[in-house]
């Protein structure tokens, strides 16, 4: 279900990027806030997800928690976040439960992707997905007067409780905080550098 949904979002921006460039336009990661992007991969990756679950989950409408309503008791209904390169996600409400954590990184069309914020691409490639449950200390609240509002970001005690279901080694982030804990997986899969890993 998850490969699938990656495959969805992949699929889908990459027909909306052609129909752009072959009327002479952008591509949509350019025309968008950062933000709304990462609202977009979040609502595809929620449709790619519902569509290959054979009925395990269903979407839920846009704007409503979660995003994802299991059919099944004992799975549980699922809340999907969605960062940017190595950023951990926020939301703007402590939504304790099942969590699905999406992160992607913006390269090249050939799968290219050059680490950094200078040289960053216009072509979204998800390089990590993690699934857990997340409890209200898991969350790191901010309601600073004159901020952008009230924040819900996911602490470093909460990304531990995450499992790593999905890695792309080869559109890793750079960042050296972000690298440890992969090591051994890079190990695993004989990945001499972060450039030449293969799909896990």
């Amino acid at each position: 279900m998850v490969a699938s949904g990656v495959s969805f979002v992949h699929r889908i921006l990459d027909a909306l990027d052609g129909t752009l460039v072959a009327n002479g336009e952008d591509r949509l990661s350019q025309m968008l806030e950062l933000a709304n992007l990462s609202a977009i991969v979040g609502n595809l990756l929620r449709t790619g997800i519902a569509t290959s679950s054979n009925g395990r989950f269903i979407a839920n409408g846009p704007h409503k928690y979660p995003d994802l309503l299991s059919t099944e008791p004992l799975v549980g209904d699922l809340e999907i976040k969605v960062a940017l390169e190595n950023n951990k996600p926020k939301g703007h409400l402590v939504k304790p439960g099942p969590h699905m954590i999406c992160r992607y990184v913006l390269g090249d069309p050939d799968g290219t992707y050059n680490p950094g914020k200078l040289t960053r691409g216009k072509v979204v490639w998800i390089w990590e997905i993690r699934v857990g449950n997340l409890e209200e200390h898991h969350f790191s609240v901010s309601n600073t007067a004159g901020d952008s509002g009230k924040t819900a970001v996911i602490n470093a005690e909460g990304f531990s409780q995450l499992h790593l279901v999905f890695c792309s080694l080869p559109h890793f982030p750079s960042g050296v905080k972000t690298r440890r804990g992969y090591d051994g997986l890079m190990e695993l899969h004989g990945v001499g550098s972060l450039k030449q890993g293969t799909l896990l």
